[in-house]
């Protein structure tokens, strides 16, 4: 679909773009209803739309623009006046010549065919032993969770003198404290403190309540103290549960609540988010993230299916909540909505719940008619006025020379400020009506001119629509029209019968108010007509689609000639952005001068030190200018913000399930983020908003971004529908969300779940699946954690699986000299573990990271490799918490020491990569004719290019037959096409090992007819017709085919794994495998029932096995030379890595205090074995192990050839075996697909 001779063009495009040429000259009206309709089709069942004949050469473009970035495909077609073009949904495709290219090849090494030797000598190849293994004397019922549960849920058990003795203690507190009398004078002030009975009485009487509020109003602080107090008041005890969309939020809100009562968080206010908790079952409120509700919410299910099996009543947590508060529910992120869905079925079993849903004051309605029309209560926010532009004002002031614009009263300016109560509603309905029907002016007067703002001025009677323009219009009061136009109340609004202010005024003969109404209208009219030119010409010059940084530069300039101080917030997309426009702003002699301007950037991977700095007040007479992506729109607050540049342009992190690619491009803004955005101007003062874009590109905005379920992947949902109610069919429960996934991505979720075992054929819930989705993470993270807790490599594969899901804890550097510098210290910790690869580099990162920590030195170490000190402190925690669960699980025993014992074996680590990001698979190619760099070509047949943030990006090879196989976590689809940007480069042995599907066919192509069936089955696996059926004919043939090829040990045969990638190799080396492959399986069903016990003989010699081999040859075949020391010290000293570490002299290696760092870690975890002597499995007293003359596989903390091999230690392995994996699908179409980012 994209080749590199696209991206390339792709990134001449974008800059032409940034220089502001070669933009097609359409106009902006026509440029948005060309993507509304793209849009409206990319999201219809249709599969080709063709616009109309009438578009021209340059709207023609435009298609074809978008069409790219949105992953369709597009094409012209016709003659003269009827060319047109066509519109088409991507459809993956199969590479003709797959199978037909040189093969590289595997066998095993002599060192591993000896440890086969001796495995199947003593325990043969049988299927029917295997499947005794697993069933025999072990068929009882699954070991219980051990480990104690939580309790964090429970409602205290407190009786009411114990609760009176705490309400006394709370007054008490606050009458001896100063600074709490002071906190409860504040709180009183709250827009939210007069509403506090209401809502208790509604809450009280209702069991669904919304609370609407504006940004300010104190309804997340306040609620769940009002719910308090009043449950307390009545001498009852309670568990309050309230979520949040963020784990920062979670715990700062706790923490505010806490201070506020004068208490320790963890006493009666706690919260519980997936890295700690604090608090108890003792804790009345518990804060939350969705998640973890959600979790208790699905264990509630899973528990109501134990009891009904058991018949015995059990008492789940839920029963234990009085209240649960859902905050911030117009975030819409999966976990809330989904959520949500739960708990409308589950309140008419639990009567006595209440559910308080909080929001912003945007689409209240909609959740309220969700459940069932539940009250609302409307609270007013507190924000200052801010006055808005947008892109033809900007235009405006930047021509004009004469005024100071921070002072115009142009009419084209909107002020924005928070919406009116419902009080105020009332009052000015009431105002409208005494004014017209008995010339009762001055309440309409005093409602009016007290705040002098449009809102108030353009208000319109609840019933009849009618404005205060009208009213003083009709009744011919001049002085009062002339005061509302200067509010800058809107001529053209129209009444419910379709009537403006002037025709009130001509039909009431009051010629001089029309007189007024017309001048005005006229020079309105004007001025719009010179702006709409001004606006024309500009979008005729520049693309809409990209940032102009020279007029953010311009305007930048206009507000500080204009106004003395005031720190200035621009937004723009992504990281790109941010510095082209530093960049920019420091090359103007203007802003160059740090003494007058301080320029800051903030992005979620800059480093925390340059982060804080945002919250700073800079010195007298310094401005500061901030230049964030939407990471300041609610997430960060800085105070001293008023002025606020609104690129109007956001990066979008999606899923399109149609091509099956993850997306993040750049998009405009919704409307509900661009008033996030004007607010930042007005928390602590009055502001002013500058959109980049104009009004009728603000009109055309959608109102909401759309619903995360919506655009991301949802195996991790699918799997939690199925632990809710196993009898449920996933795509039925997910309909009942507010907004359902479509169809493509529910289908492309099950597939995954399917593949890894979580699920059957039929959709049923595995034993696997259940095991899966226990743990906190997503399935495919959970499997890769099974297998590594199996091989003993648990502590590098809880640092991927955390680092996974939280994010890259590598920061981005701030000056370009660093670029090179950051790229060097990357590739240097990938060495460690012999190198190309970025998730590598991340396990290097964070133990380098924790010894250097231990010797006092993290402050330099994370400064020299440009790792965020924030971020390994998050996944520290994380780790421990994820170990934990593990432990409550049965997973893993509680001495854990024994678990990652060959954490350092880089071919047992490269098998924990596989398990953890197949079948994300694809193989390195040679560049194009005009390419420089190689291209990743993946099984559905894109060619990917590597990001430039990823160690592989250089990467290239001299064999043209070579294929170096990629494993990557996933494909993101931008602005300037497909990338992978953390990948590893990987050998064949453990994707054979782990694949879903291998099959053997002749190494020659003697049979090409039957090469050709083949790909016209694997093309038909898209289908969902007949796709199981033509799969078993297709399974049977193939079968007997095999069984010919099989049937001569010596003989070459082609193995093809899930239909795409081809080794060569021996007929006993895959028979083998595969014998490998069904005992790694049976390990899994055997442990996921039976997690407490020790694996029985045959699978514990098996699986002790494949850590061999892993060990000899998981690197074999991977042709790309490892980081020799030579070229990695050159690189070292290229850059200077190792000069800054006072005290400390140049090293004439590889940087001293690394690999100090590293080596520590090695030294403390790495078990030391005699030579010649097997591991111990307890209840394997018939297997000795290898034979006598048998060496131990290779132990090398720092591996610089695959090929070289030392005998410093052999494999370390625990009695503790755990397996990874449930039945080999059968399924051909495994899906290539992305996972979604936990929040």
């Amino acid at each position: 679909m994209t080749k590199s001779s696209a991206t390339s063009s792709g990134k001449k495009r974008q800059k032409k773009g940034e220089q502001q040429q070669e933009n097609p000259s359409i106009a902006e009206a026509t440029r948005i209803r060309i993507s509304q309709l793209l849009e409206d089709f990319r999201t219809a069942t249709d599969e080709v739309y063709t616009f109309e004949a009438n578009l021209t050469n340059s709207e023609r473009a435009v298609v074809h623009e978008l069409c790219k970035k949105m992953g369709m495909t597009s094409k012209s077609s016709g003659r003269g006046n009827q060319r047109c073009v066509s519109v088409y949904k991507t459809k993956r495709k199969v590479d003709k010549e797959k199978g037909k290219e040189n093969l590289n090849s595997f066998t095993f090494s002599e060192e591993a065919k000896e440890v086969l030797g001796d495995l199947f000598t003593q325990y043969p190849p049988d299927d029917q032993q295997v499947g005794e293994e697993i069933v025999g004397k072990n068929s009882g019922k699954s070991d219980k969770i051990r480990g104690k549960n939580d309790d964090i849920f429970r409602k205290p058990s407190m009786n009411k003198a114990e609760i009176a003795k705490k309400v006394e203690s709370l007054a008490s507190r606050v009458e001896k404290a100063a600074n709490l009398r002071q906190i409860a004078e504040q709180r009183s002030k709250l827009p939210i403190a007069s509403f506090q009975d209401v809502i208790t009485s509604t809450i009280e009487s209702n069991q669904v309540v919304l609370i609407s509020g504006e940004t300010g109003c104190g309804k997340t602080t306040q609620v769940p103290q009002f719910l308090l107090d009043h449950m307390w008041g009545k001498g009852e005890a309670c568990k309050i549960v309230c979520t949040q969309p963020r784990r920062i939020s979670a715990t700062s809100v706790a923490e505010r609540i806490s201070c506020e009562r004068g208490e320790t968080v963890g006493d009666n206010v706690g919260y519980k988010i997936r890295l700690e908790s604090k608090g108890g079952r003792h804790s009345s409120v518990i804060f939350c993230t969705n998640g973890i509700l959600l979790r208790v919410l699905v264990s509630k299910g899973s528990g109501r299916l134990k009891t009904e099996a058991s018949k015995k009543p059990a008492k789940d947590d839920v029963s234990e909540i009085t209240h649960i508060i859902v905050d911030e529910i117009h975030e819409r992120d999966r976990y809330s909505d989904f959520m949500l869905a739960i708990l409308r079925d589950m309140l008419p079993s639990y009567t006595r719940l209440r559910l308080v849903l909080m929001s912003a004051t945007i689409d209240a309605e909609r959740f309220s008619q969700y459940f069932g029309g539940c009250p609302i209560i409307r609270v007013p926010g507190f924000t200052y006025p801010v006055k808005t532009f947008y892109l033809e004002d900007v235009l405006s002031i930047l021509k004009s020379t004469e005024n100071n614009h921070l002072y115009c009263s142009s009419t084209s300016v909107i002020i924005e400020e928070s919406e009116l109560t419902e009080d105020y509603r009332v009052a000015l309905d009431e105002a409208i009506n005494m004014a017209w029907t008995n010339d009762e002016f001055d309440p309409l007067l005093d409602l009016v001119s007290s705040e002098g703002a449009p809102k108030i001025s353009n208000y319109q009677h609840s019933s009849t629509g009618v404005t205060p323009l009208m009213v003083f219009a009709g009744k011919g009061r001049v002085g009062d029209v002339c005061m509302l136009l200067s509010f800058g109340a809107d001529c053209y609004l129209r009444a419910n019968d379709g009537t403006t202010a002037l025709e009130w005024a001509e039909k009431e003969n009051r010629g001089e108010a029309v007189e007024i109404l017309k001048n005005h209208m006229g020079k309105a009219h004007s001025n719009s007509e010179e702006e709409q030119q001004l606006l024309d010409k500009y979008l005729s010059t520049i693309n809409p689609e990209l940032i102009d940084v020279v007029l953010i530069e311009q305007l930048l300039r206009k507000i500080c000639i204009d106004s003395k101080d005031g720190a200035i917030l621009v937004f723009l997309p992504g990281w790109d952005d941010i510095n082209r426009t530093r960049e920019r702003l420091l090359s103007c002699p203007f802003f160059n001068d740090s003494s007058k301007f301080v320029i800051i950037s903030l992005h979620s991977m800059v480093p925390s030190v340059e982060q804080k700095k945002v919250f700073k007040r800079p010195p007298l007479g310094c401005r500061k200018i901030v230049l964030s992506t939407n990471i300041a729109e609610t997430a960060v607050t800085i105070d001293d913000v008023v002025y606020v540049i609104d690129s109007g342009r956001m990066k979008e992190k999606s899923y399109d399930p149609y091509n099956n690619v993850s997306t993040l491009h750049t998009s405009w803004v919704s409307k509900a983020s661009a008033k996030q955005r004007e607010g930042r101007a007005g928390r602590c003062q009055p502001g002013i908003c500058y959109h980049f874009f104009s009004k009728l590109r603000a009109a055309s905005l959608v109102d909401f971004q759309v619903p995360e379920i919506k655009r991301m992947p949802i195996e991790e949902l699918c799997l939690q529908v199925k632990l809710l109610d196993p009898n449920c069919k996933i795509e039925d429960f997910l309909q009942k969300t507010l907004d359902p996934p479509v169809f493509e991505t529910i289908r492309n979720a099950i597939i995954v779940l399917q593949d890894i075992g979580a699920l059957s054929l039929d959709e049923k819930l595995t034993e696997l699946g259940e095991k899966l989705g226990s743990l906190p993470v997503h399935p495919l993270t959970s499997k890769m954690l099974f297998l590594a807790i199996l091989l003993n490599c648990l502590d590098p594969a809880l640092t991927l699986a955390c680092a996974s899901d939280y994010r890259d804890p590598f920061t981005l550097p701030m000056l370009p000299s660093e670029r090179k510098r950051a790229d060097a210290a990357k590739s240097e910790l990938a060495s460690l573990y012999g190198g190309h690869s970025d998730q590598l580099a991340v396990i290097a990162a964070f133990e380098c990271w924790k010894n250097a920590k231990e010797k006092g030195q993290e402050a330099w170490f994370c400064s020299q490799y440009f790792v965020s000190s924030s971020a390994m402190n998050m996944l520290f925690g994380m780790r421990k918490q994820l170990q934990s669960e593990l432990l409550r699980n049965g997973f893993i025993p509680e001495d854990v020491s024994s678990c990652s014992l060959n954490a350092l074996h880089p071919g047992i680590l490269h098998a924990v990569l596989v398990a953890g990001l197949y079948p994300m698979v694809g193989r390195l190619l040679p560049p194009h004719k005009n390419g420089k760099r190689s291209v990743v070509e993946t099984a559905s047949g894109e060619k990917v290019r590597l990001h430039p943030q990823s160690t592989n990006f250089k990467l290239s090879f001299k064999k043209s037959d070579d294929r170096p196989l990629i494993i990557y976590n996933e494909i993101t689809r931008g602005d300037g096409g497909l990338h992978i940007r953390s990948c590893s480069v990987v050998g064949p042995l453990p994707l054979l090992l782990l694949a879903t599907e291998i099959v053997v066919a002749p190494a020659k192509d003697n049979n090409d007819d039957d090469e050709d069936d083949d790909e016209s089955d694997f093309e038909d696996d898209d289908e969902d017709d007949t796709d199981e059926d033509k799969m078993e004919v297709h399974d049977k043939s193939e079968l007997r085919h095999g069984e010919k090829i099989m049937s001569s040990p010596d003989s070459t045969v082609k193995v093809v794994i899930d239909r795409w990638l081809s080794f060569e190799s021996t007929a006993l080396d895959v028979a083998q495998i595969y014998c490998l492959r069904e005992r790694l399986n049976a390990a899994i069903l055997f442990k996921v029932t039976h997690s407490g016990k020790v694996l029985p003989q045959l699978l514990g010699a098996s699986v002790y096995a494949i850590a061999c081999i892993l060990s000899y040859d998981g690197l074999s075949g991977i042709s790309l030379p490892l980081e020799s020391m030579e070229s990695l010290t050159s690189m070292v000293n290229a850059t200077e890595i190792d000069q800054s570490a006072p005290g400390r002299k140049k090293a004439m290696g590889q940087n001293p205090n690394l690999k100090s760092h590293m080596s520590n870690a090695t030294h403390q975890n790495s078990p030391h074995y005699h030579k010649a002597r097997a591991p111990a499995f307890k209840g394997m007293r018939h297997w000795n192990g290898p034979s006598s003359h048998y060496v131990p596989p290779p132990f090398a903390p720092v591996c610089t050839n695959p090929h070289q091999r030392s005998t410093l230690n052999g494999l370390g392995f625990d009695e503790y075996g755990l397996g990874m994996r449930g039945p080999i699908s059968t399924r051909g179409d495994s899906s290539k697909r992305q996972r979604g980012n936990r929040s």
